[in-house]
Formats: C-alpha cells, structure tokens, sequence
C-alpha cells in the first residue's frame, strides 16, 4: 500500500498515515512561472495498491479547480506508472450539491465530476457524508463508497455535554434519515430518549418564503444536524425557528465548515452554544472572528483510515 497526498492535504493526510501505521510517499510539487505544475511521486506505485488524499475546497491559498486538476494529473500518473488499483480519497467532494436539475439547463456538475475522475482510470473513490448518496453512487461508475461521521459527531456530543430531553433537528427534510442516523448513533452511545423535529425551507421562485417546523423542542436541548455549513443561513434559520418554538440549548453539527461569505457575523446571530465539524475542510474563513470561539474540531482522519485499511485487505466498509 501507498499513501500519497498533495501539499493542500497534507496535514489531514499526515494524521491519517499515523492511524494506519504509514508513512506518506513523497511527491515531488513543482509551480513554473505560468502557474503550471508538476507533481512527480518519487516511490515507483508499479503493482501498488495506490491512495491519493486530496480534499476538494476551495482555499485558502488555493482554489479548488487547481485542486482537482492537480489530483487528476497525480491519478493519471499513478495508473501510467503501473499502479495495480487507484484510489482517490476526497474528504470534501466539490460539486456534490449540483446532483440534479432543478431549473431547465442546471448543469450535473457531479456526474461530469465523476467523468473526470473515471476518465484518468479511477478504481474508486471514497469521501465522507456526501449531500446526496444515491446520486453520488449513481453518478459514478467506478466504485463509489461515502463513509458517515455521524456516530463521531455523536461522541463529541457526549464530551461537551448534553442535557435531557434531547432532539435532532434537520434544518430540511431532505437530511432527515441523516438526522435519524444521528439520532440512532447518539442513543446508542449514551442511551436514553432521543426525539426528532423537522424543519422546512418554503420557497418561491428561488427566494425563501417562510419555514415550517414538525416537532416539540419545548425546553429540550436541541442539536442541529447537517452535511454542511456554508454561508450558515439555513443553519441560522433553523436554530431561530428552535428558540421561537421554546428550545432550551442549541448546538450545531455538520460535516463540512465551508463558513463562506458572511457565516461568520450570521452564526453570532444564532443563538448558537456551540457548532461541531469535522477537520475535512479546516475553518480558516473563522480564523480571528469571534465566532472561531464556538467551534469545536473532530478529526475523521481515523475514520478513513479504517476505510483504507479495509478496502487494501478487500473487506466490506459495512462493517
């Protein structure tokens, strides 16, 4: 097994190698003078099982169309250098909201993200809490394997301490089996009753109209569930409609911080106690604010490495 990562991901990549024992292979990263780039591996993957870590955010020195266009050319390389199976870990998988049309002519930016990758010899390719599964198993031709945080996110719950009643919310419905798993981790973790609210976004014509709320959170400890944050409103929405409904504490829990735009002075306004994410794309659009405070780290590296570990030794991830 061979263990690579570009110099973006290093640092995530660096705590995965630790769990699985690895050193990082190096990679030789070169920049010319009109912004091309060479990225050479200096360890020969012929007859290698191959995993190259690469999370696909945009920032902070780099964008995310470098990003992939790096990772394409590196996955190239490895199959045109002999490598036995090439995976491509991606923490953070751009696009993966742009899985369907909503409006004529949207573009399915994921299925052209996934002719990308496949058109370089992909064997398969692993991330984590993506927006949508099925049209990300579906988009993909190769193997396709989304790995969920949920019961990591769960435990983090636990050490900052929580109080009973305790309810999941989904800020939409469409993350409504997202919270239940959640909901189903955190239970079996610390046992107890574990309710569920819903929330709904109304819109017309792409602008939002109101929100519709499904559940009691009346003095209960609400926790907020999501793959991601972005700009933070509809994180920001849904804690409102929780604190009008007689909520007693608010935290947030999302996979992804992308905190882009303004999220930094809309999640002051939450009412937030504190939002929990995961390490595959670091907060530095926080970085300084105050709302850099409320944040809390969990570090999934191990969780893929559990994922490549399995996959090198062709047992199930179901497991």
């Amino acid at each position: 097994m061979l263990l690579f990562a570009l110099s973006e991901s290093r640092p995530f990549a660096e705590r995965v190698a630790t769990e699985l024992g690895l050193a990082l292979s190096e990679i030789e990263e070169r920049v010319f003078p009109d912004g091309e780039f060479q990225n050479r591996p200096l360890v020969s993957p012929r007859g290698r099982d191959v995993y190259v870590i690469q999370s696909l955010h945009s920032g902070p020195e780099v964008s995310f169309s470098d990003k992939l266009v790096r990772l394409l050319v590196l996955l190239a390389t490895m199959r045109d250098n002999g490598a036995r199976r090439v995976t491509a870990i991606i923490p953070y998988l751009a696009f993966a909201r742009q899985d369907r049309q909503v409006h004529p002519r949207d573009p399915l930016a994921l299925r052209s993200l996934a002719l990308l990758l496949e058109a370089v010899g992909l064997d398969a390719v692993v991330t984590v809490d993506v927006h949508n599964i099925a049209a990300f198993q579906n988009a993909f031709r190769c193997q396709a394997l989304n790995l969920q945080s949920g019961p990591e996110l769960a435990r983090k719950a636990i050490e900052i301490g929580i109080g009973d009643p305790v309810v999941i919310v989904s800020p939409d419905l469409g993350g409504a089996k997202r919270a239940q798993g959640f909901g189903e981790a955190l239970k079996s973790l610390r046992g107890g009753s574990v309710s569920l609210a819903y929330v709904e976004k109304r819109r017309l014509d792409g602008e939002l109209e109101g929100t519709q709320f499904a559940g009691d959170v009346q003095g209960a400890h609400v926790l907020i569930v999501d793959d991601m944050i972005s700009t933070g409103s509809t994180l920001v929405r849904a804690a409102r409609a929780c604190r009008e409904r007689g909520a007693r504490r608010i935290h947030a829990f999302a996979t992804h911080g992308l905190f882009s735009g303004n999220a930094a002075d809309k999640l002051m306004q939450a009412g937030l106690e504190r939002i929990v994410v995961s390490n595959t794309v670091p907060p530095f659009r926080l970085s300084g604010t105050p709302a850099e405070q409320l944040i809390d780290i969990v570090d999934v590296a191990p969780l893929f490495a559990i994922a490549i570990r399995r996959l090198h030794e062709n047992k199930p991830l179901s497991e």
